[in-house]
């Protein structure tokens, strides 16, 4: 593969190179557009379009998983009053977030990220990117991964036996990361397998409407705890109705959901018997008496996996209407016709759909080096949740588990656009976080607080937690807040130098980068 370095001799000279057009990397750029001065900036997208996640899922009925005033950006109201927003319509949010700002034009599409490369000498990063068969070089001062933590590449699909015999007599499976555009499901039986977020959103699209599936069944290993939320927000709903300013409903609405998030996961994390009476109790009464219960008791404590929503219901509701069902066994092979269980049953399937989960990596899958050693991810911890342990001059943007990922995101961004203000007012080129050695403890940064699947394999991939502050990861945004906004930069873990790290020349209209106008 021949390397492209782009239209001059050397690599396309940047401040500040991001990773990724999704949510977290358009926050990136947004922030530093608004926060900093003078920054030229580029953004890598694999893809070609802006949207990241949503972007890449096409599934019947994608939405958010959170609600939508949380997981906007803090500095760009979420218009509408949908608790639960559809993938289109998040998408659309983040290209016009983009356009307003100014981003756009700064990304770079077709680009996948392979190799990042920090210098101590030079004080740079040096990022091969592929494109079109070739290589492209950048160099930049400060590098930030907004990927996010799956694989694009590849969902998690485990296999069973039986699988080719029941394509073979005709059947599909398909996985929710690929959905095939043209597949038809209208009348036919469709068997979703898991019982995540995705699984519970696609339930209710099959099922109803025009190209509705005959019958889909949920097969699931074990429950989740699922909860239903209204729609609409009832808050909103009037605020909007009386023309009330936008940014006063989101802000207050905003603060008002931040704050029955994080009540929420406390009283499930403090209270478990009381919280899982509450939702079990919620569940029933939506169910009615013809739903087993059981389908809908998990054996673990709440938020040991992330909580489930439902906007008014809907799985419930076409559970009721005989629409779709719900079965909790285990699968033992596949058959011609469809799914045999371990319990004997055999559910019959012309289509069977894979919900099964996500392959974590970080980076995007790239290959990063400090000083010619590779990192290993998982060796390492983050400094507030945000640096890297032993990476120099680089952000990682890893959003909440337990509440909406963009409030994260943002508190992330705003951090290092004060990280880079504070460098040059102190004429620094380098920042690097060190941790002792007592400060290290063996948990992932996730697995501590959750058990879900995902996070389960991640635990080869994902850094490590550390025993106490910096480097312990709380996931609460209201302690995460005052640490990342207005804590001072300069702390012992930190080090600072002032080697070679040359000023990045004006990029040249119309290439895809461009500076930041404070």
């Amino acid at each position: 593969m021949s390397v492209n370095q782009t239209e001059s001799t050397g690599p396309t000279e940047l401040d500040v190179l991001i990773v990724g057009a999704g949510l977290s990397g358009i926050g990136a750029a947004c922030h530093l557009v608004r926060e900093t001065k003078g920054k030229t900036f580029a953004v890598l997208e694999r893809r070609d379009a802006i949207g990241g996640t949503w972007d890449l899922f096409r599934y019947p009925g994608i939405r958010s998983d959170s609600d939508m005033l949380t997981f906007g950006y803090n500095f760009r109201p979420w218009v509408g009053t949908k608790v639960l927003a559809d993938g289109p319509h998040i998408k659309q949010y983040v290209e016009e977030t983009a356009t307003e700002y100014g981003v756009t034009e700064h990304i770079r599409f077709g680009r996948r990220v392979v190799k990042a490369s920090w210098s101590s000498e030079t004080g740079r990063w040096t990022v091969e990117a592929e494109v079109d068969g070739e290589r492209e070089v950048y160099s930049a001062q400060f590098l930030v991964g907004a990927s996010g933590y799956y694989n694009y590449d590849e969902g998690y699909a485990p296999t069973f036996p039986g699988q080719e015999d029941f394509r073979a007599a005709g059947g599909q499976i398909v996985h929710p990361q690929f959905w095939p555009e043209d597949l038809d499901y209208a009348g036919k039986q469709v068997v979703v397998i898991g019982s995540g977020a995705t699984a519970i959103t696609l339930i209710p699209a099959m099922s109803t409407g025009e190209g509705a599936a005959g019958h889909v069944t949920m097969l699931q290993r074990s429950p989740s705890y699922i909860m239903a939320v209204p729609a609409h927000d009832p808050v909103a709903v009037p605020l909007s109705k009386l023309r009330v300013p936008v940014n006063a409903v989101y802000r207050s609405g905003r603060t008002r959901n931040i704050v029955l998030q994080q009540a929420i996961y406390k009283l499930c994390r403090k209270q478990p018997a009381l919280a899982r009476k509450v939702l079990l109790a919620a569940i029933r009464a939506q169910l009615g008496p013809d739903v087993d219960m059981k389908h809908f008791t998990p054996s673990y404590d709440p938020w040991d996996e992330r909580l489930c929503v439902v906007p008014n219901g809907d799985l419930f509701r076409v559970l009721r209407r005989g629409q779709a069902s719900i079965v909790t066994d285990h699968i033992d092979h596949f058959t011609a016709t469809g799914i045999k269980l371990k319990s004997g049953e055999e559910l019959p399937a012309d289509i069977v759909v894979s919900a099964t989960g996500l392959q974590i990596q970080l980076a995007g899958g790239a290959e990063v080096e400090v000083d010619g050693q590779r990192i290993n991810t998982r060796d390492q911890l983050l400094y507030k949740g945000v640096l890297m342990e032993g990476v120099p001059n680089a952000l990682f943007v890893i959003g909440y588990t337990n509440a909406s990922w963009t409030l994260k995101a943002d508190l992330a961004s705003e951090y290092f656009c004060r990280l880079i203000n504070h460098m040059d007012a102190n004429g620094h080129t380098q920042v690097v976080p060190v941790a002792a050695a007592d400060d290290r403890d063996e948990v992932s940064m996730m697995g501590d607080s959750m058990r879900s699947g995902y996070i389960q394999r991640g635990d080869a991939i994902m850094p490590r937690q550390g025993k106490k502050a910096p480097w312990k990861i709380r996931n609460d945004y209201f302690r995460d807040a005052p640490v990342l906004r207005r804590a001072r930069i300069a702390t012992p873990e930190l080090k600072f130098s002032d080697g070679p790290a040359p000023a990045a020349a004006p990029a040249a209209s119309g290439d895809g980068v461009g500076a930041g106008v404070g």
